[in-house]
């Protein structure tokens, strides 16, 4: 089982060879969370994720024999790239087996750090599979994502930087796919600090180290904004560390996730992806379970496409009712749109979008259904251009 030791014995096989990344508190996210928020910038290594970590550990203990077969590994993400990088370091053959629906930006990311990429299969497991074989033909060590021991304790070094930094937390909050951060992270910060709580979190679509700690059978989805945690069977190695080391284990949603990316943008002005939200959205759906604790969150990794984060973006604007959707009823005769826009104008939203309704609509036919999508201030601000379009003898109401 892994140790307290092979985890510091890690930490000095990446020094100077990944970066010793902030970990610092954030005082507005404490005020709203209720509890002291540490925030640690795994987001800011260079391939933008913890991953790199667990590949440079485990790539750096290559024997010369095995550095001259060179590696292979199976990734749709950020292993893919931090295997990649440090092996185009070390002077590696580096070949990257990733299934064929990997969005292109990641397949040259991957190519760019010297990767052989072979696209195959239509799902992680098919893509796992080709890359045993091509280990098995082609004498390349097979670098697996999280359940390795040596992927493991390179992970698990977050925790001894978090703790040095910030020996006093009551609690680490860890998102969980196949499970290698959050076991590295728990076996060190167990072994420094005994009493220190450990939590897991996955999102609801993909419970799967839930149901196996826990004997629930909840169903899984398809697909999830946090696709770095949609991981379908948790690691063997990882799943007996967690069952002995982690406290507890709590599920998010979708909408929480996406709350959670808006809220690190704003308040924060750091980019992370869905996974690395995962910490933030569980202490925005459980409130209670940290009140008043001091709380360590890993912002694991900052890369998402750029069209899905546009999409949570505008979807977060509707939910904090700064982009808001309204319907005004009116008399089709000249003019009448002009007033419309004029008294929104003076109620101090902006327009969006204008779209006019005539067909589909039980108006009678001489009215027309005007949908507006308005920038505004709040839900307040919502209500006030209502009552201001009402009390001009418009109907208008909320969509």
């Amino acid at each position: 089982m892994l140790e307290r030791h092979d985890i510091e014995a890690a930490a000095q096989r990446l020094t100077g060879q990944v970066l010793d990344t902030p970990c610092v508190e954030s005082r507005t996210l404490s005020q709203l969370t209720g509890c002291q928020v540490f925030l640690k910038f795994e987001n800011l290594q260079y391939t933008a994720s913890f991953k790199e970590r667990g590949a440079c550990n485990k790539l750096v203990q290559l024997t010369p024999e095995e550095r001259a077969r060179g590696v292979v590994a199976m990734s749709a993400g950020n292993h893919a790239q931090g295997v990649a990088y440090h092996a185009q370091r070390l002077g590696l053959r580096a070949v990257i087996v990733m299934p064929r629906f990997t969005p292109g930006v990641k397949v040259e990311r991957t190519r760019g750090f010297g990767a052989e990429v072979v696209l195959h299969g239509d799902t992680l497991d098919e893509a796992r599979a080709h890359a045993r074989e091509l280990s098995a033909n082609e004498g390349l060590v097979f670098v697996h994502p999280y359940d390795d021991e040596a992927i493991i304790a390179g992970q698990g070094t977050v925790a001894l930087e978090m703790l040095r930094v910030q020996p006093d937390l009551d609690c680490l909050v860890v998102a969980i796919g196949g499970g290698g951060l959050i076991a590295g992270m728990a076996t060190a910060a167990k072994a420094i600090r005994p009493g220190i709580e450990v939590i897991g979190v996955q999102t609801e679509r993909f419970p799967s180290m839930y149901n196996a700690i826990k004997g629930t059978h909840l169903p899984m989805g398809v697909s999830t904004i946090a696709e770095g945690i949609a991981v379908a069977s948790p690691g063997q190695i990882t799943q007996a560390i967690v069952r002995n080391q982690v406290d507890d284990l709590l599920l998010v949603d979708e909408g929480d996730i996406e709350q959670a990316i808006v809220m690190l943008l704003e308040i924060e002005k750091t980019l992370v992806e869905g996974a690395g939200s995962a910490g933030l959205a569980a202490l925005l759906k459980h409130p209670q379970r940290f009140a008043g604790k001091k709380v360590g969150l890993v912002l694991s990794g900052g890369n998402i496409d750029p069209l899905l984060l546009a999409s949570i973006i505008e979807r977060g604007m509707v939910r904090a009712g700064r982009l808001a959707r309204i319907q005004v009823n009116a008399r089709d005769v000249p003019g009448n749109l002009a007033r419309i826009t004029a008294i929104v104008a003076e109620a101090g939203a902006n327009i969006d979008e204008v779209h006019h309704q005539r067909a589909f609509t039980l108006l009678a036919a001489q009215n027309v259904a005007v949908e507006l999508v308005l920038q505004t201030r709040g839900r307040e601000h919502i209500a006030e251009v209502i009552r201001q379009l009402q009390a001009h003898g418009f109907e208008a109401a909320l969509v």
